[in-house]
Parts: C-alpha cells; structure tokens; sequence
C-alpha cells in the first residue's frame, strides 16, 4: 500500500522510453528508427502536464522519433543519450528543482533501477522482467507501449485528486 503522504508529494513523471512509451521493439528503415507510441500514453501525458504534473523523459537511446514524440506532446524535460541514468537523474533533480521522492519513475529494465531507487514511487510495466518487483513499488496490469503509461497517470490523477477535473472538459 501507497501512502496518500508519498503520492501526494509526487510533482513529476519521469520516464523511460524504450519498453516503457514504447513496447520495446526497435525497426530500422534507411532513416531513422521506428518506433510505435500508444496514443492513449500520449493523451494521458497531456492531461498529467494540464494538472500541473511536470511530464519527461530519462532515456539511453538517441532516436529522432523519440524527440518528435516529446515535441508533439510538449514534454516538461527531456534527458536522451543518458547511459548513466544515476547521473542523469541527478542532473534532472538539479535543472528541474526537484527532490527524488517528488518523482515518479517509470522503467523496465535494470538500466533504470538507479532512479527507480531514489525516486518517491517505482512503477515497472507489466512485461518486465520479474525480478524487476523487488526494486518497484508497483507493476502496471498493461505492458510498455500497450497503455502502461496512461495507466499509471490515470491512478496518479485520482489519487491525487485531480481526475474530475481532467474529466470535467470531456463530459460537461
């Protein structure tokens, strides 16, 4: 059980892209890399940053779709190329003017566990490994790319009581 204390205290989604945004898969064309980004992920990015909820990434990968999607969703940060994610995290604390138990981090596989164990509140998405449990506070029901995202945001908005006002521009 979370504590309405720690949930409360969360100011920033911090998260990964590739098995999390993403399912995981890489394609590669002549270009770039393809990539495949669940839509209802991306809705429920813009309805956390509407509720005052700093939204971004903390990623190892370079990929130009990656800074599209960010762009399109008008991201809070961006942090790419990050291979030290322990560093990176700490710079993110600093440039954004956070304290890690303010952010919540969503990963999958142990590249991200450095920021998971500093962070207020650990979600791992459904498809990652097993042992990835002992490090999270909690594992979402949908997998990476397949909803995991807006899932997550979803029960922050509630939780922290700001649903019926998300909801409020859809249904009156």
């Amino acid at each position: 059980m979370i504590s309405q204390k720690k949930i409360d205290k969360i100011k920033a989604l911090v998260l990964d892209i590739d098995g999390v945004l993403t399912d995981g898969r890489l394609g590669y064309s002549a270009g770039d890399e393809i990539k495949f980004f669940h839509v209802r992920d991306g809705h429920g990015i813009k309805m956390a940053i509407r509720s005052g909820i700093l939204v971004g990434v903390l990623s190892g990968r370079v990929a130009e779709s990656n800074r599209k999607r960010a762009k399109e969703l008008g991201f809070s940060f961006f942090y790419e190329g990050q291979k030290d994610k322990r560093k990176a995290f700490e710079l993110l604390l600093k440039e954004q003017n956070l304290k890690a138990d303010e952010c919540l981090y969503m990963g999958d596989d142990v590249v991200d566990l450095p920021p998971m164990l500093k962070s207020g509140i650990a979600v791992t998405v459904a498809d990652a490994p097993e042992y990835m449990d002992k490090y999270c506070t909690f594992r979402t029901i949908k997998g990476g790319g397949q909803g995991a995202v807006r899932e997550v945001i979803d029960w922050l908005l509630m939780k922290q009581g700001k649903w019926d006002q998300q909801m409020e521009r859809y249904i009156s």
